[in-house]
C-alpha cells in the first residue's frame, strides 16, 4: 500500500512473480502531483416514507467528466504526466475515489431504518427530519492499464487477479468502524452514465444496508418463516430444474435469466455452493469464477450490432445481518433492448418503482444461449 499526495491509500495487485533474471516491477513511485489534502463532506438524509437513507456530495459536481485517453487519469504515470496511479504500468489497482459519495468511515456503528424512525443526529427522539455525516468510504479498482480494453477483453488469469482484488477489499472494507455493507460493481457504456471510459469498476462501503437488500432480506427472512427453507437455495434449484432460463452451467457456478427479471436483458450467477460475500468463496469456484464472467460478458458483446452497455453488480450479504439467509450472487443486465432501442425509467419504473418488461425472460434466455 502506498499513500496518494493527498493522503488517500492506493494498493497494486499483481499476478506473478518476475520472470526469471527479471526484476520486479517498482511499486513504490510517489505522487508527484502535490495535491491538497481534501477533506470532502458528504452526508446522510433519511426519508421516512421510505425508510432508506439518500446521499448527498456536491463535490461529486466537479469529477472528471469523459477525458480523452491523453488526459485520463486511471492511465499509468508517464515523465511527463502523472495520474492517479504513479506507476509507469500495473495490472491491477485499488485506490480511494477522488470525489467520493461516502466519507472516511467515522464512530463506531452503522447507520439503520432505526436511526431515522426515533432517533435523529441529535438524539432526540421522534425527529422527522433525520441527517448524520456519511461515514463509509468509496474506492475505484482499475482492472487493465490498458485504456481502451474492456472487461470482456480480459484474459482469464486477469480476471481471477480482479476477483482477488474484489476479495480483498471486500474483507478490508467490511471491517472498517461503521461500514454495514459492501458493493462491488462497473458501469460500461456511455448510456449508463460512465464518466470515466478506462476500464474500472467501484467499490462501495456503505454505513447502511442498501435498500435493495434489505427488501431482499425481508424476503427471505418471510420465505424462512413460512417454509423453514432458504429462499436462495430454493430459487437455484427451480430455476435449474426449470432449465429454460438457464445460460449456462459449470460445476461450481450456474447462470439465469430470473423468472421476473426487470430489464431486457438480465443475468443472475449464483454460485451452487451459497456463501454470504466475494471473501467467502472456496478455491474451487473462485478458479471457475472468471470463466462464466467471461462467458456471459462475450454473450453481451455479440447481442447486438455493438457490445450492450451494461451493469455488473456483485451482492453481498450485510456486515452483520441477514448472511445466514442471503447468497452472494453477480447481476449483469443491460438495458439496451434492440439494436436502436434502450429501456428507459420512465413514469412507472421511476416515479412507481413499476417495472414493464418488453421481452420475456424465456425468451432473452433462448436468445443469450444461442450466442454461446
Amino acid at each position: 500500500m502506498i499513500r496518494l499526495s493527498d493522503g488517500r491509500e492506493l494498493r497494486y495487485f499483481d499476478a506473478f512473480p518476475p520472470a526469471p533474471g527479471g526484476s520486479p516491477a517498482r511499486r513504490d513511485e510517489p505522487d508527484r502531483r502535490g495535491l491538497s489534502p481534501v477533506r470532502p463532506q458528504a452526508e446522510l438524509r433519511y426519508d421516512q416514507f421510505q425508510g432508506t437513507w439518500v446521499m448527498y456530495a456536491s463535490h461529486r459536481q466537479d469529477r472528471t467528466y469523459l477525458p480523452g485517453a491523453a488526459d485520463c487519469p486511471l492511465c499509468p504515470s508517464t515523465a511527463e504526466r502523472a495520474t492517479e496511479i504513479p506507476a509507469r504500468d500495473y495490472e491491477v489497482v485499488a485506490f480511494e475515489n477522488r470525489f467520493p459519495a461516502l466519507t472516511s468511515p467515522g464512530g463506531d456503528r452503522p447507520a439503520t431504518a432505526g436511526d431515522g424512525d426515533g432517533a435523529g443526529p441529535s438524539g432526540r427522539p421522534g425527529e422527522v427530519l433525520a441527517a448524520r455525516p456519511s461515514a463509509g468510504r468509496c474506492e475505484v479498482i482499475c482492472f487493465t492499464s490498458d485504456h481502451h480494453a474492456s472487461f470482456a477483453d480480459l484474459p482469464p488469469d486477469r480476471v481471477r487477479l480482479v476477483t482477488e482484488a474484489l476479495i480483498d477489499r471486500t474483507a478490508a472494507l467490511s471491517a472498517l468502524p461503521g461500514v454495514a455493507q459492501v458493493y462491488c460493481f462497473e458501469n460500461r457504456g456511455a448510456e449508463i452514465g460512465v464518466t470515466q471510459p478506462h476500464p474500472h469498476g467501484q467499490i462501495y462501503a456503505y454505513p447502511f444496508v442498501t435498500p435493495r437488500t434489505a427488501r431482499a432480506l425481508d424476503g427471505a427472512l418471510a420465505y424462512a418463516r413460512r417454509t423453514g427453507r432458504n429462499l436462495a437455495d430454493d430459487v437455484l434449484a427451480a430455476e435449474r430444474a426449470a432449465g429454460e432460463r438457464i445460460v449456462l452451467a459449470g460445476r461450481h457456478w450456474t447462470a439465469f435469466v430470473p423468472h421476473a427479471a426487470r430489464w431486457p436483458y438480465e443475468v443472475h450467477l449464483y454460485p451452487h455452493r451459497r456463501v454470504p460475500d466475494l471473501a467467502s468463496l472456496l478455491p474451487d469456484a473462485r478458479a471457475e469464477l472468471a470463466t462464466a464472467e467471461l462467458d456471459l460478458l462475450g454473450r453481451l458483446a455479440r447481442l447486438f450490432d455493438e457490445p450492450a452497455p451494461y451493469i455488473s453488480a456483485w451482492h453481498q450479504a450485510p456486515v452483520a445481518t441477514g448472511r445466514e439467509h442471503l447468497a452472494l450472487h453477480l447481476e449483469l443486465f443491460t438495458m439496451r433492448r434492440s439494436n436502436d432501442k434502450l429501456k428507459y425509467l420512465a413514469g412507472s419504473e421511476s416515479g412507481m418503482d413499476a417495472f414493464a418488461n418488453d421481452i420475456l425472460p424465456e425468451h432473452a434466455a433462448a436468445r443469450l444461449r444461442e450466442l454461446g
